[in-house]
């Protein structure tokens, strides 16, 4: 059976953040949530119905003895469709199991997500120039922050736009098209690249979608390139209604997908993205302490700290060495996303590039 946590805590905490009715304090109904480790192991949680995508990640956190970075994340995988996400930390767990099919083997994973908050860090590994136009200021003078905040925006709000791939609806078959990504929505052009209102086609918008990596574009949906992506509506449950789309190269499927997620939660992912000390919330306020028992099940040491710099790995008991195991790694991933980043051979990224920061991520 699958074991399940007391999250007493947590019910305490969502108590508090319940909205009054007609002079009365809502209750709310417990729900039963499994979350899901890389090794498949699960953990079984009776939470609030308005718990968020982060309260989950404090509780394993927690309950695992990780190094909290802001860089653990909840997936959402949908192995029926071949699509995942990243659960952003605000959003309700439930509203997002809300949406699941009875039939379907959809997932939440509980899984380290280093890229999660990167482009706030390292805008120009994410908006190369070629990809971005300002209406305000020419591309070559925007500074990085600057970038950010014309995202944040929307007044000032940047036009993403290249080529991509999109696969006709109710077809198999894939057009490429110049698309246009704006605050309104996501366009193609039907005469080249033309911006004109009446060549533009509307594609989607995002107020009630979401953005999903396709896992198996080719083998699933036969897709060019291997670099898919899709906008899924909240509701949909089968293939119909899927926006099925595939960049050139990896560096365009990123800056697609990142710029999505900035128009459809905007401010609320630059306020994700400050530290955990920044963003205390009820589960480390409460009078009541956390169980953070050194008991652990199998797959509770699956998530420990590990060192594997000798011939065999070994546990990390001691906290400051865990600490620093999570900084070199966190600056080994940036090494070679920088690297990778480069090789796709654009010139044109944004001018000043940052140099990489320190950890955001550890073994655990």
């Amino acid at each position: 059976d699958t074991p399940t946590w007391d999250c007493d805590h947590i019910r305490k905490s969502a108590s508090k953040r319940s909205k009054l009715t007609c002079g009365h304090l809502s209750q709310l109904e417990m729900q039963v949530i499994k979350v899901f480790n890389e090794d498949d192991s699960s953990r079984a949680l009776e939470v609030p119905s308005d718990i968020t995508a982060w309260d989950v990640c404090q509780l394993f956190i927690l309950k695992n003895h990780c190094v909290n970075d802001n860089s653990w994340t909840l997936i959402e995988h949908l192995p029926h469709i071949g699509l995942e996400r990243i659960v952003e930390d605000h959003e309700s767990v439930i509203q997002v199991q809300s949406t699941w099919g009875m039939d379907t083997d959809s997932r939440i994973y509980f899984r380290k997500n280093y890229a999660k908050y990167e482009f706030f860090k390292n805008p120009s590994q994410f908006f190369p120039e070629h990809m971005v136009s300002s209406s305000s200021e020419a591309n070559g003078s925007l500074s990085h922050s600057q970038l950010i905040q014309n995202f944040l925006n929307s007044s000032t709000c940047p036009e993403i736009h290249s080529y991509l791939h999109i696969r006709e609806q109710g077809k198999k078959t894939w057009k490429r098209y110049y698309f246009i990504l704006r605050r309104s929505g996501l366009y193609f052009s039907t005469k080249g690249t033309s911006k004109e209102p009446r060549h533009l086609q509307f594609v989607a918008e995002f107020s009630e979608s979401n953005v999903y990596t396709l896992v198996s574009s080719k083998k699933m949906y036969g897709a060019p390139t291997i670099y898919g992506f899709c906008i899924k509506p909240h509701k949909l449950e089968g293939t119909r209604d899927l926006k099925l789309l595939c960049a050139d190269d990896e560096q365009s499927r990123i800056c697609w997908m990142t710029v999505i997620r900035i128009f459809k939660s905007g401010i609320q992912l630059y306020e994700n993205s400050k530290p955990p000390q920044q963003r205390r919330n009820s589960l480390t306020s409460l009078n009541t302490p956390l169980n953070t028992s050194p008991m652990r099940s199998n797959s509770e040491n699956s998530l420990v700290a590990m060192d594997f710099s000798g011939h065999k790995g070994r546990v990390i008991e001691n906290p400051a060495e865990a600490l620093t195991v999570a900084v070199e790694e966190g600056m080994t991933w940036r090494r070679k996303s920088c690297h990778r980043m480069n090789a796709y051979g654009s010139p044109n990224l944004l001018q000043n590039p940052t140099p990489f920061p320190g950890c955001l991520s550890c073994f655990c």
